[in-house]
């Protein structure tokens, strides 16, 4: 079986510094299999130890070999994201907004949200994202609860008045 070939960027005994002082858990792993090259074990068996797969060994390789010891580790931790859908400028316009009512005069809704992203961004915005940016400016939609369409007004009055007095109904006073 063919031995991968490290660049010689790093001595065995610098590899094995960097494989015990790594902090970061992925960093310490990359390193791990780095040190178990150089000390010349093969591929698969690098693999094994360190539980990664062997697409995944070849990959920490070239970065290495192509790179140096800059190249190594989890490199998520430098990865912003994406940018926002909405600007600064654009969030601070959509809270204003949501003080009043929404555009039809109710109120405001993620479908709402995303047709006024949509109008300001040139481009579709989909309920869901609206739904998103409600919850993130920390919006509450308060809505009255539905009435039951044969609800007994007079009962749930009586109940409401005598629950605020702390006392339980008396259901012969109902009627």
């Amino acid at each position: 079986m063919r031995r991968l070939k490290l660049a010689e960027h790093l001595t065995v005994d610098e590899l094995e510094q960097r494989y015990r002082q790594a902090a970061d858990p992925v960093a310490r792993s990359h390193w791990q299999m780095l040190w178990l090259l150089s000390q010349g074990r093969s591929s698969t068996e690098v693999a094994q130890v360190s539980g990664y797969s062997l697409t995944w060994l070849y990959t920490i390789v070239r970065r290495y070999n192509a790179g140096g010891p800059d190249h190594v580790g989890d490199r998520r931790h430098h990865n912003p994201g994406q940018a926002p859908l909405l600007s600064q400028a654009l969030r601070a316009e959509l809270d204003q907004a949501l003080e009043g009512p929404a555009p039809d005069g109710g109120v405001w809704t993620g479908p709402k949200v995303a047709d006024w992203m949509s109008d300001k961004l040139a481009r579709k915005v989909y309920a869901p994202r609206g739904w998103e940016v409600l919850q993130q400016l920390g919006y509450r939609s308060y809505v009255p609860r539905p009435r039951h369409l044969k609800a007994d007004t007079e009962a749930q009055e009586l109940f409401k008045k005598n629950a605020s007095a702390g006392r339980r109904p008396d259901p012969s006073r109902a009627s």
